[in-house]
């Protein structure tokens, strides 16, 4: 008989979480700064669980023992890590032991009525697997630290009408540089991530070589997320920054491709071709190549022929 796997601990509020690790509990019900006086101890971190609000965590030195692929991380200097809610976190091998120095956890409900709370879906990176942190340089470093001070005597001062407005300002003002230093990030490992790229178009490849689609159907962003060990939300952002498309935009320019061949040098009919491809209807078929070619499949084969 199987044995089942233990159900995850699950954190419903912050005081949960705060009671769970033995810390006080948090001064505002929504929000807590832990820092490196008041943080959770590494030895009472399960194995994995789920939160059910935004945790970004600063952890120092963690070049040395994370690295992505064969190559180390360019900055040594510390790294952020983003979490949202309802994300398994917390395996053993995401944080290498390393314990954070500033954590800052925020319920959802904390930003209701103000535009953060549909703009914080937007950023990408909180999807983000752990080994796809975000290392700092030292003035990278110095900027994020300042901006956590700054939240940490927000709310550590009196509550007046104005606190949650500052607050959600300074932690808009953290994800945008967050959101910089990211893009930097994806220029200083340029080589790391052509390499990826080289590595996707090997994966498409042998997709329509192999005519995987024809059990599978259309390749997704997750299946070749899964294929390049990155997380799909990485892996868009990443081809953005090299070819300004995204993980999708880059399969359907793919499918087109595949499908002008197929076009111009078989007999096969349009059904056939976007069977092969992987379309359940010849219809999805003909529509996403007219939206992309500006004609439909018909009227590009009959170019071809004599």
């Amino acid at each position: 008989m199987k044995k089942e796997e233990p159900a995850l601990l699950r954190f419903k509020s912050l005081t949960d979480a705060h009671r769970q690790f033995g810390l006080p509990n948090p001064k505002h019900p929504l929000i807590s700064m832990l820092n490196s006086d008041n943080q959770i101890p590494m030895n009472a971190l399960p194995g994995s669980h789920v939160l059910t609000f935004y945790k970004i965590a600063y952890k120092p030195g963690i070049a040395r023992r994370l690295k992505y692929g064969q190559h180390y991380y360019d900055f040594a200097e510390g790294g952020l890590f983003f979490a949202a809610p309802n994300q398994i976190i917390g395996n053993q091998s995401d944080d290498e032991g390393i314990c954070s120095e500033y954590t800052l956890l925020i319920h959802p409900d904390f930003f209701l009525n103000y535009p953060l709370a549909k703009k914080i879906k937007q950023y990408g990176f909180f999807s983000y697997s752990t080994n796809e942190a975000l290392h700092l340089s030292e003035e990278e470093k110095t900027t994020i630290i300042s901006i956590f001070h700054m939240i940490e005597g927000e709310l550590n001062s009196r509550i007046d009408d104005f606190s949650q407005d500052v607050v959600i300002s300074q932690i808009e003002l953290l994800l945008n540089y967050a959101n910089r230093f990211y893009r930097r990030q994806f220029i200083t490992r340029k080589a790391v991530h052509s390499d990826l790229l080289e590595k996707l178009e090997e994966v498409l490849d042998d997709y329509f070589i192999n005519n995987r689609s024809l059990s599978s159907g259309l390749p997704s962003v997750q299946y070749l997320a899964d294929q390049l060990n990155v997380s799909p939300s990485y892996l868009s952002d990443m081809l953005r920054s090299l070819t300004g498309q995204s993980a999708q935009q880059h399969i359907h320019h793919r499918l087109i491709e595949e499908a002008k061949e197929r076009l111009s040098t078989s007999t096969l009919s349009v059904s056939q071709i976007a069977y092969e491809l992987g379309f359940e209807h010849p219809q999805s078929f003909s529509k996403l190549f007219k939206t992309k070619t500006e004609q439909t499949p018909l009227a590009f084969r009959q170019r071809f022929l004599s």
